[in-house]
């Protein structure tokens, strides 16, 4: 969702200047800055973001520099000006004050001195708009980069995962007899041999190792990393929805370390958490 465009066109009098930057957000945050001589036009500059972009805190600027900074005046209220002077004047005189710059003063008073409103004319507004379509443009350009190098290690991260579990697909083999060993031993230290009785403990070994199998989390987890991988390759909007398979993928890897009994599958349950904590940051930063 972040993105930077900029683009300006120069009529010779005047240079506009169009900028639009966005940051992550849940939903469409616009921002407008522009000068007084575009607030009618702020409404159609919304809805043509709106349309454009889906979703971001988007700042939206139009900046406007003049070749000359000369400052036009369309004249001087003459009898504001002799109506301020003379009372300024009558009040210096009343307080015997000297009154040398009551003329600069009295120019400075409101309204006295009225100034050309700024206005834009259509075909200056056309090529302003012709501008914001491409700063637009850069906008998006710069956020399908910024996309293309997201998929890639997004990509690499969900291969990663999957990595990972085709070395827990050979470590889980192993586990069984393991365990069967680490019980048997601690039931002969625990009691005689003879005391024990085998029918009752290997049903009571089946029971266990029931509990702790893993099959279910380990087809279920490679099914969501190729849902999330197949939603990824889609042209739609889908960051909302990665999100949410990204979640259930953490919900087996849980699944997984929590009934996995083994120290080697749990350094590759580590290693695939650490991999999804990435995936879902860099996922705050997918529309």
């Amino acid at each position: 969702m972040t993105g930077y465009g900029i683009a300006s066109f120069d009529t010779g009098n005047t240079k506009y200047t169009v900028e639009v930057k966005s940051l992550n957000s849940k939903f469409l945050e616009l921002s407008l800055r522009l000068p007084k001589i575009f607030a009618e036009k702020e409404f159609q500059l919304r809805t043509d973001c709106s349309k454009l972009i889906e979703r971001g805190k988007v700042n939206l600027s139009i900046n406007t520099e003049q070749a000359s900074q000369a400052v036009k005046a369309a004249g001087i209220d003459k009898d504001l000006l002799k109506h301020y002077y003379n009372q300024l004047k009558a009040v210096s005189e009343e307080l015997g004050e000297p009154g040398g710059n009551l003329l600069e003063l009295a120019l400075g008073l409101p309204e006295v001195v009225k100034y050309e409103e700024d206005t834009i004319s259509e075909d200056e507004w056309k090529s302003v708009e012709k501008t914001f379509q491409q700063a637009m443009a850069a906008f998006q350009e710069f956020r399908t980069q910024e996309g293309n190098v997201i998929e890639q290690e997004i990509k690499g991260r969900i291969s990663t995962i999957l990595k990972n579990l085709e070395l827990v697909e050979l470590e889980d083999p192993k586990r069984v007899p393991l365990i069967r060993e680490r019980l048997d031993t601690f039931l002969a230290e625990a009691a005689s041999r003879e005391a024990i009785d085998q029918n009752r403990f290997e049903q009571e070994l089946i029971y266990y190792i029931d509990k702790l199998d893993i099959t279910e989390e380990k087809v279920r987890l490679k099914a969501h990393c190729e849902y999330f991988i197949e939603t990824l390759k889609n042209a739609d909007a889908n960051g909302k929805k990665l999100g949410f398979i990204s979640q259930e993928i953490g919900r087996e890897i849980n699944t997984l370390g929590s009934k996995a009994n083994d120290a080697n599958i749990q350094k590759l349950v580590v290693g695939m958490k650490e991999e999804l904590e990435k995936i879902k940051e860099q996922l705050l930063n997918v529309l």
